[in-house]
């Protein structure tokens, strides 16, 4: 069902404009925080902040309008519902005393560069999705602090004991060493001290290349997954949109249907010549 405001929100004239006002608004919150640009300039920066208000109020009625006679599909998008939270939390009539907490709400009306940004919210919706597996991956990471913890102490607890005199202590300089800050120079103190050049030099080598490169590289393939189920989600919600709007599907969606017989023919092609190997 069409409707007046979505040729609107469709054109890219809108969308920039969207784009820009969230800039500004972002922008308006900095100065507050100077007292010299607030004596000089507050009544300018209140007006400029008004105005922008209203024009997000603005801009959330011609989103509402664009779903014409069932204006609750607005807050079926969970972006949707943070913007209209964030504009919502403005018009309240907060004191003066509140004028910290008015200026975090305002500055947090920057994140609405998300739902201005398609391509922003996949990112975001990815890292969100890869929570779960960062914690297996951080759990992962923390078996190894502690294996490595164990292990310095028993060897270089005596020599060092700054850095290895304790797990506690050493897992701050684990922490240390595999944010690659420093690390050559604790390990240049185990040499000096003689614990043995192999040894030591094994034992943090080691642990840089678990710690940093396997560990980041985990990460990476985890986010990268989580951006791909993103994007495919929302395509599908597209489609599903897109079908409930017109009733018919589009090109695109038949071809897609088309496509998904042999994607999992693919897929179960793959699985099986793995097993054989």
């Amino acid at each position: 069902m069409s409707s007046f405001g979505q040729p609107l929100i469709d054109l890219a004239a809108f969308q920039r404009f969207v784009l820009g006002l969230i800039l500004i608004a972002g922008v308006l919150v900095g100065p507050e925080t100077n007292a010299g640009l607030m004596a000089q300039l507050g009544p300018w920066l209140v007006a400029a902040d008004r105005t922008v208000l209203a024009l997000f109020v603005g801009e959330l009625l011609v989103r509402l309008a664009a779903h014409g006679s069932r204006p609750w599909r607005f807050f079926r998008d969970p972006w949707n519902v943070s913007d209209f939270a964030i504009v919502a939390f403005c018009l309240l009539p907060l004191e003066a005393e509140y004028s910290a907490v008015l200026r975090l709400v305002r500055v947090l009306r920057v994140l609405r560069l998300i739902t201005a940004l398609p391509r922003l919210q996949i990112l975001v919706t990815a890292l969100l999705k890869s929570i779960p597996s960062m914690a297996y991956v951080g759990a992962l990471l923390a078996v190894l602090f502690y294996v490595y913890a164990v292990v310095g102490v028993s060897l270089f607890g005596r020599a060092d004991p700054g850095h290895f005199g304790s797990l506690g202590a050493l897992a701050l300089s684990l922490f240390q060493i595999v944010t690659l800050d420093g690390w050559a120079d604790i390990m240049r103190t185990q040499l000096t001290a003689g614990t043995g050049t192999i040894l030591t030099v094994g034992y943090f080598i080691s642990f840089i290349l678990l710690g940093t490169m396997i560990t980041l590289k985990l990460l990476i393939g985890v986010i990268v997954t989580g951006m791909e189920e993103a994007r495919q989600e929302r395509e599908d919600e597209e489609r599903r949109i897109r079908l409930a709007d017109t009733g018919t599907p589009s090109p695109a969606d038949d071809d897609a249907n088309l496509r998904k017989p042999v994607d999992t023919f693919q897929q179960s092609l793959t699985a099986l010549q793995r097993r054989l190997r």
